[in-house]
């Protein structure tokens, strides 16, 4: 695998059912990356069906459909192995600088450093990826031109 491209995001099924269900932190974190075209939202089958059957369950099955159309056409592709925890591997396949989850196991310190020697990654709450997310001074670390600001509408 190559290097974890600091411009691409993974987001755990819980974020992205929070995010359609909820707002939130959840809506804050993910309107990062839906307002800026040079961010990547990237997702496997294996999460985006989680996050659907969590929202069928907890909402409608035609809200979850209706979710699971637009998403796909949002995403970045990855596929990966059955069995892999989906926003890990897609983290990991679609070679992602960055994680959401609300699942405080997954954002341990100590799952971070047994992560480092296969992945470099950025696993952490929507909140705190929220608060400290600075699309600005990424921008101008990675382009040789002024931060455009804001460039997607949703």
């Amino acid at each position: 695998m190559g290097e974890a491209a600091s411009t691409r995001v993974v987001a755990d099924a819980d974020v992205l059912t929070a995010d359609l269900l909820v707002g939130g932190p959840a809506r804050a974190a993910l309107d990062h990356i839906r307002s800026h075209s040079w961010l990547d939202f990237v997702a496997s089958d294996a999460l985006l069906a989680d996050a659907t059957a969590v929202i069928s369950d907890l909402a409608d099955d035609d809200l979850a459909s209706a979710w699971r159309d637009r998403i796909t056409q949002e995403r970045v592709d990855v596929s990966h192995p059955d069995g892999d925890h989906p926003a890990l591997a897609s983290a990991y396949r679609g070679e992602a600088g960055h994680v959401l989850t609300f699942d405080d196991s997954l954002a341990s310190a100590s799952t971070n450093r047994s992560l480092q020697p296969h992945m470099t990654v950025s696993i952490r709450s929507p909140d705190a990826f929220a608060r400290l997310f600075d699309p600005e001074s990424l921008y101008e670390s990675l382009y040789d031109e002024s931060y455009p600001g804001p460039d997607c509408e949703y």
